[in-house]
This record gives structure tokens, C-alpha cells and sequence, in this order.
């Protein structure tokens, strides 16, 4: 027979399979083919050896078998013919062997006991099956017996019998009582495998009237029961009443106390017994003993281990169980009962035997005329098996003879055998324990090739994967198989291709150059044929997008991606499994193209998720997990343990951590004495612990709760645990923040944090509340309050330090001794002025104010610091009058001194200076004048151009807002503008400060010209203003020329304007009325004087200013005006020299951070002008 070439190691599941394949073909399993061929008879399906039926039902024999022609039937019983003809209770199935007795309509079961054996036959041979044995069941009635009571001492053994009726097959025996309940069984109670009862000793709850035995039989569904057995247990004490009932007084009587024994065995008896176990059944061994403690049974195997995996311990290890015994499981096991007392063993010698059993069974040969062959039966067993051969159910000792036939002991060996030759062969392999029955045919058959493959059958293979090429055939002699590729191709061979023994070409990995059309013949001696089938590759189905793993909170949306790609010819089908299941039939699972989506995801969405894509030709799959992750679950099984008097062990079990690892738990309490229903932080620990030792108060209603906490978020809290109340002590602390402030020039209050219910310790709760005036010889005055946070202390000195101290106490005594604070009484307002107020001005807006301290008895509480009211009065360049609006620094602390920023030039001031406390302001020092030097002007109010000429310009002004001094002249720059907006030469011309219009002329025709103007005083220019004209290109432009401030549009916009500004200066107006806050730098910038530093931005504090004649550095992080550097001395003039507004405060470190506020007193107006001088460089900025 032609032989597989080649298997790559890489494939064993096809290996199998082809096995498979060709295990088949011995006897071909095409249908039409089975339809034309002549095969010998084959039993399918017979009845087992031991056949036990129900003598109430139908006999059914079976007996099925198969073979071309059909076989027919016939039966021996007892080893003679059994003619079913004569017997009308007999009848066989149509096509079948199998006989129908029938028992239902009169037949007797026990009439038809015995060994049954069916023969299957046709033209080829005769095949039979096993020897059946018929036997009907049997359950049959307990004998009656007549029962004895069993009366037994207290601690002595007991064996009550079942012995329970032969039957077939043996009945399963039970104990129970009257109510049908099973007895309890225990190490000193339980039944033997003989279905006996057995006590190891007795105790008086033994005693009952109802020990039934029950047996049941399987076969016919009865329950057969034995008559109750009665057992009465005598105790010590009731056997020595009965005694003494019995006996006078001058005899001698007392049974003797229940003593302890040593074990004895009850089953098995003696001390060695054997036993002999079929191989591959249950080895069951039992040892039961009496004793008292009761003993405890130990199983050994000497000289080895009991078999690991197979052996079992039942009936509280009074029975050794092993399953599947084998020849190896023979030897001696020992049985050792022990209690206290001693012990007592015995031995059981086991020898497994063997039924015979198959090493190598006979198997059909299909032979050509002239093949050779051979039947090998071969079996074991213990004894060794006798292997006997039969020939068409025939001895072949006695069958006729076959020339090409020879029997070697367990085969038989087939020299060119012919048509004649076909016959059924029986081997018997048997022993005394039972026997081995096999069938094997011989069939000789001269065919010609067929192939039973579909013609053009088409093949599609996935790319690199096996193609398998079937070219299933059959034929005797068994042809030959050689396998082309294409039309013309020559025959393949080579390492790239497999040839199976069943025909199959394989192609170990098939490229998409496979493809094409393959031609398989076979041929033998008795003719050819040839076969086409076709070779399609696809492309493989690959997932490029594979899902991801996921984490999700609860009640959240999740997606996971599939993405494929597959070959075009073929239609992908796309699976969604969770856990290897089906998807949950629920709305929230949206499956999408190449996408699965939950939505409103719950823990049991938990899980791994799966995609498929499935075509006709491949599979591929990818998963991943999803996590649902969610707060924790309540703790819960609060437990208090280990309760003292200032301290307790809670614990408790976590709740479920919803796949999020808990971090820590919060432990929180409830006092359900003071403030039932609030919840209170005690503490925290790690997620690892689930116990804590707390601290606890006296006095206190403690209920504990624990909440969880993991990423997501904190758990429910837990149940409340019990409760628990601490014992009452005194109090364990003092009132918290005492202070001592009076509210009045005569009194001192005392205030103080009152403490907390759980804090009092008991109950009764007050305060004792002590003072004394410090640094006099006083004794402490002392007071007791309760339920109050503040006590007055009325007819104190003014502002007198006080010692102070408040205690707390309850019924059961006063906390510890408090600690003393220092308090003040009331404060008054200060009673002096301060004195030798002067005033040295250092440039047109700043001056320096200097006072002496007022004596600090005269403050009559905290000295604050002091104010500085300054105003204006009138400007020194116009004689008019306003309202004043007086202005206010505050100075913190014992300062002597301060600078006044912000002053407008050429002005007269007066100030004034008080100091503060904190009940207010003591008078006010005689007003003190000073005035402030010249300084440079503002720019022009406005810059006018108009009547333009071919030659001339006409220029009108008006004064500066702020003039800051007396102006000396007026400065006019200006240039042409050519058409590429380059300037020219620049003019400048000097103005007499009396002059408000000037006429340029001798200027170029049609050309733009650029202006600039400023004022000046003795001290400088100020700011200028920029103008733009045009002179005109010739007379009739100039006649054509339109002044528009005649027109009427122009005017009605100037109006609107007009009253928007109105209206924003009323609103000014009234916000400063209401005493409005502007900051020191918006009027600094306002301001934009040149010998002024601007307040630093980084801190908020101003910077240092110096006089103009000075020329030291400035200090890191100042900043100067555009026009002019800014320097300051060093010395005295720091940041807290500059004050704060009325409302002003000091930061912790002292540094100013007020505010400018101005008080507004009415003095004659002086004109428009304002007190502002505004910066000559943001006044040329403005319009430029």
C-alpha cells in the first residue's frame, strides 16, 4: 500500500484527522458504493451479557447487524436452534434481529431465562453475537422473623441486623425510622456494607422502638422494609435504682460506672482476611469498631502508598474506597482502630484478578484475489486468557476448509486468497472471569478504481493556510493515486505537496499561485479513472483594528472598535460575545458596523468582550476587557470590641470595591446624647485595614459609621454600629480663645469659645470665670456661669490691664487649672493733640510733616497711630475759590512723621494732624499752612487752525487747564508734510503768554503742515498739543472754502457730546460726595508729576521720592517719568512715611496698603480749575 510521504510536525490536528479519514476507508462509506459492493455481516447493536429485565414488561432481545445482500437472522438459547415460529409470545422485528417477548399478555419472564445468541448471515459469511444471559428481576418479601428487643448497657457495642432477602440484582439498603426519616449516622453510628447497623457504643439517646432496615430493588422500583427493631439503653444511674428497688437495705448493691474500653473490631473479625477485586472495578474495604471513646479508623498499604487521585475515605473512614483497581493495587491493607485505651488493627490481603481484555482486536480486511493477509486477536487477563477462533460462528477446527487459510495461535494468517475466501471470523478470549467475543471479517473483492469525490468540485483555501484536495477512491486491488496540476501538467512530487494514503493531496502552505485546476487518477490492474477539482486562494480576514481595554464608571457609555478587512469575494458575518456567550438580549447594547456600544453601563456588564468575523473559509476573533469601576459599597458587620473607659476597637467588613481598590475609610461618629443626627470626622486609616483603636470622651453616646473611599468617589456610609456611652469625668480641657476687651470706658468683657457637648465630660456643665487687675495687689474675683460665652466685668478703671482666666467644670469636678490671658478694659478717646506739628515741602507736589508723640496715658487705650487731615485752599495763580475736599492719611503705630504725596503746584495747603486708638480720634492740632512751588502747565486747552490761504494759517488757543505757576510764553514748533509723509525743517517760534491767536505766513501752497504747542512757567514746558492744516492750491478753492463750525450738523454733534460729558461729570461728582476711594496710583498717573515716583506694582506700597537737587540711585523695582529722572534720599522718607486713607489698613507685616479717600468742605470756588496737574507728556500723547 502506498505510504504518507511526508506530515510536517506542525500539524497534529490533522494528522487526526486524515487517521480519521483513513481508519474509514477500510470499509468505504459512500452510500452508492456500500449499495454495489458484497460485504459480510457486521453486528451493530446487541443486548449487554447480563441482561436483567423486569418481569413486568416486554422482553426486548436486541440483535442489529449490516452486510450486502442484508444478512438474516437466527437465535440459539442454551446452545440449541431457538425457533421463534412455534413460540406465539416470540416475534422478531422486520430487517432485524432483535426479539420481542411479550410478558404483558400472559408470558411468563422466568420461562424465558437462559443464554441467548444471535447469527447474523448472508452469501459472505455468518457473524455472531455475545452469549446473553436472560435473567428477569427478583425483589421478593422479607421471611418472617420474630424480633427480640435489644436491651443493652450504656457504653457497650451494638450490631443491629438488616439481612435483607436475596434479590436481583442486590437491593441498596437504608435505616430509618417510623416518620421515614434517615437515622444520623455518625463516627460511633453507621451502616456496613453488609446493610448491618453498627454502634460502637451505645449512649441513651440510643433508645427508640423504630430501627427499620429498608431495602429497595432498582429494577422493579419496590421498597421491601423489615419489621422494627426495638433497642433499650440502660444507664448506670437507672440500673442502680432499679437495683436498689430490688434489694433491702442490709445488701450489698451497685452496678459498676460506664468504663472506657480499648477497640475491638467488629467487622471484619479476626485479625487477617483476603480479598479478591476485578481489575478496572471499585475496591471497597471496610473495618468498623467498638469502643469507647469511640475509635478512629486510619487506612495504610504496607510496603506502599495508597494511589494518589483514586482513592477515596467514606463512612467517617471506616470504608477505604479505590477506584479503577489494577493489577497493581494488589497487596495488604491494614485497618487501624485507636482511642485512648489502645488500639486494634487487621489486615486485608487484596488480589486483583482480570477479566480478559483487548490488546489488539481483530479488525475487517477487504483483500484482492491474490492479496495476503492477517487477523491478529490478541487479549490479557488474570489468568492469562485462551484465545479460540471460529469461522462463520463455526469452531474452525470443524468449519470447512480454506487452502489460503492458516491459524497460528492467536491469528490467523491469508495467502492469496480468492472470491471464496470471504468468511466472518469469531475469536473468544476467556477465563474463569468472563470472556471476550469480536467479529472480523475477510472480504475479497476484484473492482475496478472508483472515485467517490464530486467531479469539479471547488476548493477555497484562506492564503498560507493547508489546502486539502480530496480524491476519496476506492478500489481491489487498491489503486494507485498520482495527482497533476492543469490540463497538461506533469505529475507532482516534491517537499511541496503531501500525499495521504486516503487520496488527499495536501499543500502544507497554499500561495495565492496555487490556484488552478487539479487532476487526481487511480488506477490498478482492473482499469483508470481521473477526477478535476479546482483550487480558488483568499485573501485572509484580518481585524485592523482590534478592541481595546476599557475602564468605566457605572451608569457611563463605553465603545469597543472591530475594524476588518477580508477578501472582496467573500461576506464577512461580525459576532459580539461577553464571556464567551451571547450578548445580554438588552436595549442598552447598540452593535454597529465595526463597533459594540453600552450605554448606561451596570457591574454586570463586567466582563471580556469578543468580536468574530466569521467568512465561509476562516475565523478571527479578538477580545478585551471591560472594567466597570464604581465607589465602593458600604462597609458593613460593624463590630465593637475591647470597650474602656477612653477607648474602643471598632471593626468592620469592607463592601465590594467595584473593581476600583478602596484607598482609606472615613470613620465618623454620632453623639446621641448632645447632638444626635450630626456626624462627626473621628479619623482615617489605610484600605488594608478593616480595625482601629479610637479615642473616645467621657460622657459621649458614641455611634460609629464607616464610609469607603477608592478613585471614584467616597461609599454610602455604613449602618450605624451599636451604641455605646462613655462614663462622666471631669472636664478634660478649658474654654479655647479667651479674651479680655472692654466695650466701654468702664467695663471689661470677657468672652470665650464655650465648648462642645462632647467636650463637657459630663453633665452640668458651667464656667468659672476669674480676673484681677494686673500688676496690683489683688485678690482674683471669681463668678460661675453657665450656658453663656461672655461675662461683663462692670466699674473698671479705663484702660487697666487685666489677668483673666476662665475654668470649666461639671457635676463631677473642674478641669485642669486654665491658663491666665491679658485683657484690657474699655478704651476712651484720646485726650491731647499732638504738638510742634511742622511741615517741610520738597518739590510742587510732595511735603514732609513731622510732629511730636503724644504721652501715652493721655491715649487712654491702644494707640493706632495718627492722622494727617490735609486740604487745599486756593491756587496761587487765580484767586477763586471751591469746595475743599480734605484728604487723610493714616500713619500706623508711634510715628512721628509721614509724607504728603499727590499735592497740586503752586498752591496753599493746611493740615492738621490727631492721634487714634481704638475707641477713635483725640482733637485735632491747630491747623498748620504751607505752600507748594511753581510747577510746569498743562497743555493748551485746545489748538484752533483756520482760515486757510494759499500762503497763511491762522492759529487760535487757549490757556492751560493747570497753569502750576505763572506762564511766561507760549512755544509753536512746526513742519511740512510732503506726499510720502516725510517731515520737513522744523520752525519754532516763542509767544508772549499773553497772546491767544497767531496769523503764520509765507507758507508753501497746497501743503500739510504739522503743529506743535505747549505752555511754559519759570520752572519748564509742559505737555504740548499736535495740529494738523493744509493750505490751499489757489483763490477759488479758498472761495469755495466752508468754516464747519457753521454747519448745522457739526454743531447739533459738539451739543450731544457736550451733555454726554456733563453727565459723566455729575456722576463723578455725586460718587465723590458719597466719599468714594481712589487709588494713590490712578492719581499719581492722574497727576503724572515729574518729582513724584509711582507706587510699585509688585507690592502695592509706593515709592520713594526725593528732592530734585538730590542725585542718589533709586532703589530696585521704582519707576521714573518719561521726561525726567526721579531721585529720593534714603533716611527718613520710607514707605510707612506715607499714610492711609480714612478707611486705610496695614498688612501683617506693617507695609501701607490704604487707600486716598477725601472728606469734601465747602470754600469759595475758584473758577474751572482743577487741582490736578496733569502730565506734559501723557498731554502730548493724547494727541499725537
Amino acid at each position: 500500500m502506498m505510504k504518507k510521504k511526508s506530515v510536517p510536525a506542525s500539524k497534529p490536528f490533522l494528522i487526526l484527522f486524515l487517521c480519521q479519514i483513513i481508519s474509514a476507508l477500510d470499509v468505504p462509506l459512500d452510500s452508492k458504493l456500500l449499495e454495489e459492493l458484497s460485504q459480510p455481516p457486521t453486528i451493530t447493536h446487541q443486548s449487554p451479557k447480563d441482561y436483567i429485565v423486569d418481569p413486568r414488561e416486554n422482553i426486548v432481545i436486541q440483535c442489529e447487524a449490516k452486510g450486502k445482500p442484508p444478512p438474516s437472522f437466527s437465535w440459539t438459547r442454551n446452545g440449541t436452534h431457538f425457533d421463534i415460529d412455534k413460540d406465539e409470545q416470540v416475534t422478531m422485528k422486520p430487517n432485524s434481529g432483535t426479539l420481542v417477548i411479550n410478558i404483558m399478555n400472559g408470558g411468563k419472564a422466568e420461562a424465558y431465562e437462559g443464554v441467548y445468541q444471535c447469527t447474523a448471515r448472508n452469501e459472505r459469511g455468518a457473524a455472531i453475537s455475545n452469549n446473553i444471559v436472560i435473567r428477569p428481576s427478583r425483589s421478593p418479601l422479607w421471611t418472617k422473623e420474630k424480633l427480640e428487643p435489644n436491651q443493652v448497657r450504656e457504653g457497650d457495642s451494638l450490631v443491629l441486623h438488616c439481612r435483607p432477602p436475596v434479590g436481583l440484582p442486590p437491593p441498596i439498603i437504608f435505616w430509618m425510622d417510623n416518620a421515614f426519616q434517615r437515622l444520623p449516622q455518625s463516627e460511633r453510628v453507621s451502616q456496613g456494607l453488609n446493610g448491618d447497623l453498627y454502634f460502637s457504643n451505645v449512649q441513651p439517646e440510643d433508645t427508640r422502638e423504630d430501627y427499620i432496615c429498608y431495602a429497595r430493588f432498582n429494577h422493579t422500583q419496590t421498597i421491601q422494609q423489615k419489621q422494627p427493631i426495638s433497642v433499650k439503653v440502660f444507664s448506670m444511674d437507672s440500673l442502680n435504682d432499679t437495683i436498689a428497688a430490688n434489694l433491702s437495705d442490709t445488701d450489698i448493691y451497685g452496678a459498676k460506672p460506664v468504663t472506657e474500653r480499648q477497640p475491638v473490631l467488629l467487622t471484619p473479625t479476626g485479625s487477617t482476611s483476603t480479598k479478591v477485586e476485578l481489575r478496572g472495578n471499585v475496591l471497597l474495604l471496610e473495618c468498623i469498631a467498638a469502643g469507647l471513646p469511640t475509635p478512629v479508623i486510619r487506612w495504610i498499604k504496607e510496603g506502599g502508598e495508597l494511589p494518589a487521585n483514586r482513592t477515596f475515605f467514606e463512612n467517617f473512614k471506616k470504608t477505604l474506597k479505590i477506584i479503577d483497581v489494577s493489577e497493581a493495587d494488589s497487596g495488604n491493607y491494614k485497618c487501624i482502630a485507636r482511642n485512648t485505651l489502645g488500639s486494634v488493627h487487621h489486615v486485608i490481603s487484596v488480589t486483583v484478578k482480570a477479566a480478559p481484555y483487548w490488546i489488539t482486536a481483530p479488525r475487517n480486511l477487504v483483500l484482492s484475489p491474490g492479496e495476503d493477509g492477517t487477523l491478529i486477536c490478541r487479549a490479557n487477563g488474570n489468568p492469562k486468557p485462551s484465545i479460540s477462533w471460529l469461522a462463520n460462528g463455526v469452531p474452525i477446527a470443524i468449519a470447512p476448509e480454506d487452502p489460503s487459510r492458516k491459524v497460528d495461535g492467536d491469528t490467523i494468517i491469508f495467502s492469496h486468497v480468492q472470491e471464496r475466501s470471504s468468511a466472518v471470523y469469531q475469536c473468544n478470549a476467556s477465563n474463569e472471569y468472563g470472556y471476550l467475543l469480536a467479529n472480523a471479517f475477510v472480504n475479497v473483492l476484484a473492482e475496478p478504481p472508483r472515485i467517490l469525490t464530486p467531479a469539479n468540485k471547488l476548493y477555497q483555501v484562506i492564503a498560507d493556510s493547508p489546502a486539502l484536495l480530496d480524491c476519496a477512491y476506492f478500489g481491489s486491488p487498491k489503486p494507485e493515486i498520482e495527482w497533476f496540476k492543469g490540463v497538461k501538467g506533469s505529475i507532482l512530487r516534491g517537499n511541496e505537496y503531501v500525499f495521504h494514503d486516503n487520496g488527499t493531496l495536501e499543500i502544507p502552505v497554499a500561495q495565492k499561485d496555487s490556484s488552478g485546476t487539479y487532476t487526481c487518477v487511480a488506477r490498478n490492474e482492473l482499469g483508470k479513472i481521473q477526477n478535476e477539482v479546482h483550487l480558488e486562494i483568499k485573501d485572509p480576514t484580518m481585524i485592523i483594528k482590534q478592541p481595546e481595554y476599557k475602564v468605566v464608571q457605572r451608569y457611563g457609555q463605553v465603545s469597543f472598535e472591530c475594524i476588518i478587512k477580508h477578501d472582496s469575494t467573500l461576506l464577512p458575518t461580525v459576532i459580539w460575545l461577553k464571556d464567551n456567550h451571547e450578548l445580554p438580549d438588552d436595549e442598552r447594547f447598540l452593535v454597529g458596523k465595526d463597533n459594540l456600544t453600552i450605554m448606561n453601563v451596570t457591574d454586570k456588564d463586567d466582563g471580556t468582550y469578543t468580536c468574530i468575523v466569521n467568512t465561509t473559509l476562516d475565523s478571527v476573533s479578538a477580545s478585551a476587557v471591560l472594567t466597570v469601576v464604581a465607589r465602593p459599597n458600604p462597609p458593613f458587620d460593624l463590630e465593637l470590641t475591647g470597650q474602656l473607659e477612653r477607648s474602643i476597637e471598632l471593626s468592620w467588613i469592607p463592601g465590594d470595591e467595584n473593581n476600583s481598590p478602596i484607598t482609606h475609610f472615613i470613620i465618623e461618629y454620632e453623639d446621641g446624647l448632645h447632638e444626635p443626627g450630626v456626624w462627626h470626622y473621628q479619623t482615617e486609616v489605610p484600605g488594608t485595614q478593616t480595625t482601629v483603636q479610637l479615642k473616645l470622651s467621657p460622657y459621649v453616646n458614641y455611634s460609629f459609621r464607616v464610609i469607603a473611599v477608592n478613585q471614584i468617589g467616597r461609599s454610602q456610609p455604613s449602618e450605624p454600629s451599636e451604641q455605646y456611652l462613655t462614663k462622666s469625668a471631669s472636664p478634660d480641657e478649658n474654654p479655647a480663645n479667651v479674651q479680655g476687651i472692654g466695650s466701654e470706658p468702664d467695663n471689661l468683657v470677657i468672652t470665650w469659645e464655650s465648648l462642645k457637648g462632647f467636650q463637657s465630660n459630663g453633665p452640668g456643665l458651667q464656667y468659672k470665670v476669674s480676673w484681677r487687675q494686673k500688676d496690683v495687689d489683688d485678690e482674683w474675683t471669681s463668678v460661675i456661669v453657665a450656658n453663656v460665652s461672655k461675662y461683663i466685668v462692670s466699674g473698671t478703671p479705663t484702660f487697666v490691664p487685666y489677668e483673666i482666666k476662665v475654668q470649666a467644670l461639671n457635676d463631677l469636678g473642674y478641669a485642669p487649672e486654665p491658663s491666665e490671658v491679658i485683657g484690657h478694659s474699655g478704651e476712651d478717646l484720646p485726650m491731647v493733640a499732638p504738638g510742634n506739628v511742622q511741615v517741610h515741602v520738597i518739590n510742587s507736589t510732595l511735603a514732609k510733616v513731622h510732629w511730636d508723640p503724644v504721652p501715652l496715658k493721655t491715649v487712654r487705650g491702644h494707640l493706632q497711630g495718627y492722622k494727617v487731615y490735609y486740604w487745599k485752599v486756593q491756587s496761587l495763580s487765580r484767586r477763586s475759590r471751591r469746595h475743599v475736599e480734605k484728604k487723610i492719611l493714616t500713619f500706623r503705630g508711634n510715628k512721628t512723621f509721614g509724607m504728603l504725596p499727590g499735592l497740586e503746584p503752586y498752591s496753599s495747603y493746611k493740615l492738621n494732624v490727631r492721634v487714634v486708638n481704638g475707641k477713635g480720634e483725640g482733637p485735632a492740632s491747630p491747623d498748620k499752612v504751607f505752600k507748594t512751588p511753581e510747577g510746569v502747565p498743562s497743555s493748551p486747552s485746545f489748538l484752533k487752525i483756520t482760515n486757510p490761504t494759499l500762503d497763511s494759517l491762522t492759529l487760535e488757543w487757549g490757556s492751560p487747564t493747570h497753569p502750576n505757576g505763572v506762564l511766561t510764553s507760549y512755544i509753536l514748533k512746526f513742519q511740512p508734510i510732503n506726499n510720502t509723509h516725510e517731515l520737513g525743517p522744523l520752525v519754532e517760534i516763542r509767544i508772549p503768554a499773553n497772546e491767544s491767536s497767531l496769523i503764520l505766513k509765507n507758507l508753501n501752497y497746497s501743503t500739510r503742515y504739522k503743529f506743535y504747542f505747549n505752555a511754559q512757567t519759570s520752572v519748564g514746558s509742559g505737555s504740548q498739543i499736535t495740529e494738523e492744516a493744509v493750505t490751499i492750491m489757489d483763490e477759488a478753492m479758498a472761495s469755495r472754502q466752508v468754516d464747519i463750525a457753521t454747519q448745522g450738523w457739526f454743531i447739533g454733534l459738539m451739543c450731544a457730546v457736550a451733555l454726554l460729558i456733563l453727565i459723566l461729570l455729575i456722576v463723578c461728582f455725586i460718587r465723590r460726595n458719597k466719599g468714594g476711594k481712589y487709588p494713590v496710583k490712578e492719581k499719581e498717573d492722574a497727576h503724572a508729576d515729574p518729582e513724584i515716583q509711582p507706587m510699585k506694582e509688585d507690592d502695592g506700597t509706593f515709592g520713594e521720592y526725593s528732592d530734585a537737587e538730590d542725585h542718589k540711585p533709586l532703589k530696585k523695582g521704582s519707576r521714573t517719568p518719561s521726561d525726567r529722572t526721579v531721585k529720593k534720599e534714603d533716611s527718613d522718607d520710607s514707605l510707612v512715611d506715607y499714610g492711609e486713607g480714612v478707611n486705610g489698613q496695614f498688612n501683617e507685616d506693617g507695609s501701607f496698603i490704604g487707600q486716598y479717600s477725601g472728606k469734601k468742605e465747602k470754600e469759595p470756588a475758584e473758577g474751572n480749575e482743577s487741582s490736578e496737574a496733569p502730565s506734559p507728556v501723557n498731554a502730548m500723547n493724547s494727541f499725537v
